[in-house]
């Protein structure tokens, strides 16, 4: 499984290594939303949420599927703007005004992407105009929680008003939290990008791609980045309807994510992690530790995991995603909770399930960095 960015024909100087502040703040959001994820930053996110205004904790919940369970295209919006210079913004309040150049299409299909996350790059029709595309919204949606219903609602049927909603609450998570912390790890992350593109200057692209992340490569003949994740797509960094170009982000609260925006339209955007520290882990017994190692040795079950990583989802959700039946999944997440690496809540009329990630950090690093990548 894999990412693919054809860079056949594009020059060097189409590439490059750039903070986004709006990017960050998506990162941050998954960071608060998900702290199991993300260990080490664990002192700055109980901080955060402790001084968090209870109301904007409140809105933050009505749209957290666009950081939670996926990391939604809006927040690199400059890549989706055709004629634009198709690089971050220097500060969050120039990259929400690019957001707002975003056309109400391309927005809503971007904040809705956790529907598509099994067609993500086929160029699906949108929601706005196509009922059935609507209603899979809507189902999905519902299957996250009322709050993300009633948000998905109003998105649909008044993107403008949400629009205005999102920019407001992103300014206020700015006021909060943001400012402070952009403040102080912008500097480490333009050091950064001025390092790479140097390296990519006087190396070259594969000596640049090694110290962003040991799951890129490039083939010998220059044309093609692979991206190892537990996922299938493609790209291209030459498409007319944008323009030519590659954009490495580099992030504080990543890691273990890897991401790769390659949605149809969008140029691509690297989102890289930095730095990889290593989760906390604890020894279990063998025989539990054989257990869990058989039930995640299944290729299957190993795809289950990466989106049970991120949020809970429902069994009909997962048999959508992947193609297979109900009863399939069913068995599936039968073995992963005998082996005491699921959770499972009700969510009105849904059951939702969960990756534990404690359980499964006991297993080793490789595994958590290899399905959240």
């Amino acid at each position: 499984m894999s990412v693919t960015i054809d860079i056949a024909g594009l020059p060097a100087g189409r590439i490059s290594f750039a903070p986004s502040p709006l990017a960050e703040l998506c990162m941050a959001l998954h960071a608060l939303n998900q702290p199991a994820h993300h260990p080490a930053l664990t002192s700055w996110t109980t901080a955060t949420t402790a001084a968090l205004d209870p109301g904007l904790a409140d809105r933050l919940l009505e749209a957290d599927f666009m950081w939670r369970s996926s990391f939604s295209d809006i927040f690199m919006a400059f890549a989706g703007i055709p004629g634009g210079t198709g690089l971050p913004a220097g500060t969050l309040a120039a990259e929400l005004d690019v957001l707002d150049r975003l056309d109400d299409e391309r927005f809503v299909m971007a904040a809705l992407e956790h529907c598509w996350l099994a067609l993500y790059d086929e160029g699906l029709p949108s929601p706005l105009t196509d009922p059935r595309a609507r209603a899979k919204a809507l189902e999905t949606a519902a299957a996250r929680g009322p709050r993300q219903l009633d948000f998905s609602l109003r998105l649909l049927d008044d993107p403008a008003g949400v629009r205005v909603w999102m920019r407001r609450l992103l300014e206020d998570c700015d006021e909060a939290f943001f400012a402070e912390t952009w403040r102080r790890v912008e500097p480490g992350q333009s050091a950064d990008a001025r390092h790479k593109t140097e390296v990519l200057r006087h190396k070259g692209l594969p000596a640049a791609l090694k110290e962003v992340s040991s799951a890129l490569s490039v083939d010998e003949a220059r044309t093609t980045i692979t991206a190892d994740k537990m996922v299938n797509g493609s790209t291209t960094a030459t498409d007319p309807r944008i323009g030519a170009g590659l954009v490495f982000v580099p992030t504080n609260f990543g890691w273990p994510h890897l991401l790769v925006l390659h949605a149809p339209g969008w140029r691509p955007v690297v989102h890289y992690p930095l730095g990889t520290p290593e989760p906390v882990s604890a020894p279990g017994s063998v025989e539990l530790l054989q257990r869990r190692m058989e039930a995640l040795a299944h290729p299957m079950r190993m795809r289950l995991c990466r989106s049970l990583a991120r949020a809970p989802y429902t069994t009909s959700e997962l048999a959508t995603v992947y193609g297979i039946t109900a009863p399939e999944v069913s068995r599936h997440l039968s073995v992963l909770k005998k082996a005491g690496l699921l959770h499972t809540r009700r969510q009105g009329r849904y059951v939702q399930h969960q990756l534990d990630l404690a359980a499964v950090a006991r297993i080793g690093s490789d595994f958590i960095e290899g399905i959240l990548r």
